[in-house]
């Protein structure tokens, strides 16, 4: 019997819907956790107050960044039902200014919560520094999913 066999349960249950969605979100707000304080170390223009600060934002980031995505899929959604070049213009164009757009209202709703213990700075009151720092939590995020999917894959 190998080191592995011996550690592993007598039993393999396959995990429920709602397991694996939990997880999924403890995870993503695990690595928005991380990245919020690595920008909050090495950078001048992202500050959190504490890491208890830092823990709740990374909660609040990743429930608003959910709800600006089911809302996008919904937009995407009313326009891929109907035809012609101009509703796949604005099918477009609205996916584009949800995706835009919230980052205004994510920042309004982080400067509420927070308000000094959590600043994003710079350009147009720190909604860029605030959109960088969500394309690095998403392309992590990705990134762990990847390598995730690949673990999973059987090799012969």
């Amino acid at each position: 019997m190998t080191t592995h066999e011996a550690l592993a349960p007598a039993v393999v249950e396959v995990p429920l819907d709602r397991q694996r969605l939990f997880v999924r979100y403890f995870v993503g707000i695990l690595i928005d956790l991380v990245v919020l304080n690595l920008f909050a170390e090495y950078s001048k223009k992202v500050f959190v107050d504490t890491f208890t600060t830092s823990l709740l934002a990374a909660i609040v980031l990743q429930a608003l960044l959910q709800l600006t995505i089911a809302f996008e899929h919904k937009v995407m959604a009313y326009f891929n039902a109907r035809t012609g070049a101009l509703m796949k213009f604005l099918k477009y164009f609205c996916a584009w200014l949800v995706l835009f757009g919230s980052k205004f209202v994510i920042l309004e709703a982080l400067a509420f919560l927070f308000e000094a213990d959590l600043q994003f700075h710079g350009i147009w009151h720190g909604v860029i520094t605030l959109i960088v720092v969500i394309v690095v939590m998403l392309a992590a995020e990705e990134t762990v999913v990847r390598i995730y999917r690949r673990l999973g894959r059987r090799t012969s």
